[in-house]
């Protein structure tokens, strides 16, 4: 099994969709808890933070694809329960951490947690079904 670098683009780009999609929903909930105000949601939603979120899911895909690779892993489920373990073991578990850390709220890491633990399914899904 080798790495489908279209597939890898495919799960990037709808991981990166499910994202917007994510925050569109929960986007005054997320600036409360961050603490924000409309002012501050203008400053910080520049080009550059959308850049660099599409490249660290290009990178994310692709690390979890070679992850699925290296364990022999297709199909489905397999990418499914990859995503899933990968996001409890490094994703859940680091944003827990850092956010407890930075004395933020815990509906900012429910809010952020959650649309890691989407990216990470989709893309999961996206390179099981294109495996």
């Amino acid at each position: 099994m080798a790495i489908n670098y279209l597939a890898v683009l495919v799960a990037a780009v709808a991981s990166w969709m499910v994202g917007g999609a994510w925050y569109g929903v929960l986007g005054k909930q997320w600036m409360a808890a961050l603490g924000w105000t409309d002012v501050d949601r203008k400053a910080g939603m520049a080009k550059g933070p959308m850049i660099t979120s599409f490249i660290a899911e290009i990178i994310m895909a692709v690390m979890l694809t070679g992850l699925m690779v290296h364990l022999g892993s297709q199909g489905v489920r397999a990418g499914l329960i990859a995503g899933l373990l990968v996001w409890i073991g490094f994703v859940a578990t680091t944003i827990t951490v850092n956010n407890a850390f930075q004395k933020r709220s815990i509906m900012l890491t429910v809010i952020d947690a959650g649309h890691w633990l989407l990216v990470l399914v989709v893309q999961g899904v996206v390179l099981g079904l294109m495996a």
